[in-house]
Formats: structure tokens, C-alpha cells, sequence
């Protein structure tokens, strides 16, 4: 680990919510430009890392390196300002505003922002939504506009939790084509997802999480030879 050049690196991560143990020893790091996913089954630990990540648990011990900075003992809205994005799997939009309230609210922590109008034309559902409130949006709409909103903010680390979680296939598939294109503006991505169908195609490289600790690691050209071992680990 601590290879010059990441832009993130976790060594040794534990986490706690109370008395819960919940990471034992987390270490991963991830480059520039990058889309790394963090693979396991529902309660392995993989939402905890990106919430012990943003300082969003109970206590946490380890190392946390962002853009050569270390993190353990900084507020989680510093941590924001230091140009990550975390898409939480609740989402979080503010239900009483409209789209374009929501896409104006969160503070610019970056230049390089994306404006409202490239916002709209990757998300052209939200542009025909503006003016509309948050809860009249569908699952789908409210994920691409928590999305977007991140993006706003000209954070260039982006921690999404789930994103393709209970939605239509048509807007996973628009997901995806907007995460090659972040990836193609040179954002870096730590993604927590489910459906490995969706992930593997996008992925630089995988991280597997078992019981709170890192498993397994290996990148795209690797996958096939894994397939066997991860359907028995994911049941996908």
C-alpha cells in the first residue's frame, strides 16, 4: 500500500457503530481516473467503508489518505470539501424542493463543476423535471438527480452506494453509459453495487469484502478466471 500517485488510500480501516465492529482492517486504495468497485454480499461491509470513508460512523481507527491528506480526524463536511462526493443508498434529496432547488443547494467544494445545462443534457429526464418536486420524481429520477447533484459541486472523488438498487432496467442502463462518461472526464469512482452485471463492464479493478475485511482484490483482465469463485461468493 502507499504507493505514490493515489488519490485515496485506506490502510488498516476499522470501523465501529457503538459497540458494533464493523470493518476489521480495511485496506484498498484507488488511482486517479479509476473505477473501482467493492463487491461482497449484503452486510459484508462494503456501505460502512464509504461511510467510515466520509468520517459517517460511530468511530474509526486506521489511515484515510485523500489527495496526499490525511483524514481520520476530519469532519465529514471538510472531508466533502476536499473534493469527494458520497451518493448515499437513501439518497438523501430534499423531497420539498424542486429538481433544480436540489441541483443549486450543495456548496461548489472544487472548480470543475459540471453547470446545470451539462447536467441536463447527461440527465435529459431531470431537465423535463425541473420544476418538479422531489417527490413526484420516480426512484429512477430521484437517483439520477442525487447523482447529479454531486456533480455539481465539482467533486472529483465520487463514493456511490447502490445506485442501480430496485430500478428499471432502461435507467440502470442510462446509469451506466453516465459513469463511462464521468470516467471519461477523468472523475474517480469507488462504487458499492449489487449487480455485478452492471459493475463489471465499467470496473478498472474489484475488491472483494467479506465479514468487514478485504478478501480478494484483482482488476478487469482477471475477471474471467474469478467468475467461478465470486458466483459462490455473491450468489450472482
Amino acid at each position: 500500500m502507499n504507493r505514490p500517485g493515489a488519490q485515496l488510500t485506506v490502510s488498516n480501516l476499522h470501523a465501529f457503530y457503538g459497540e458494533s465492529h464493523v470493518l476489521h482492517g480495511v485496506d484498498l486504495e484507488v488511482y486517479p481516473g479509476e473505477l473501482v468497485t467493492l463487491l461482497g454480499r449484503n452486510g459484508s461491509g462494503r456501505s460502512s467503508t464509504l461511510r467510515a470513508i466520509m468520517n459517517m460512523v460511530g468511530h474509526r481507527t486506521g489511515s484515510i489518505v485523500i489527495n496526499g491528506r490525511e483524514t481520520l480526524t476530519i469532519a465529514a463536511h471538510k472531508i466533502a470539501r476536499l473534493g469527494v462526493g458520497f451518493c448515499p443508498e437513501e439518497r438523501g434529496i430534499f423531497a420539498s424542493l424542486s429538481v433544480e432547488e436540489n441541483l443549486m443547494l450543495p456548496p461548489t467544494v472544487a472548480s470543475g463543476g459540471l453547470s446545470v445545462d451539462e447536467i441536463y443534457s447527461m440527465f435529459p429526464n431531470l431537465k423535463e423535471r425541473r420544476k418538479s418536486q422531489g417527490t413526484r420524481l420516480s426512484g429512477g429520477e430521484q437517483q439520477m438527480l442525487a447523482l447529479a447533484r454531486i456533480l455539481r459541486t465539482g467533486a472529483r472523488l465520487l463514493l456511490l452506494d447502490e445506485i442501480t438498487e430496485g430500478l428499471a432496467p432502461v435507467i440502470v442502463e442510462r446509469l451506466g453509459e453516465v459513469l463511462a462518461q464521468l470516467k471519461g472526464r477523468g472523475m474517480t469512482i469507488v462504487l458499492v453495487e449489487q449487480n455485478f452485471r452492471f459493475a463489471a463492464p465499467l470496473a478498472d479493478r474489484h475488491y472483494l469484502i467479506e465479514h468487514g475485511q478485504v478478501v480478494d482484490q484483482f482488476n478487469a483482465a482477471e475477471l474471467d478466471g474469478k467468475r467461478e469463485h465470486l458466483n459462490a461468493m455473491l450468489g450472482v
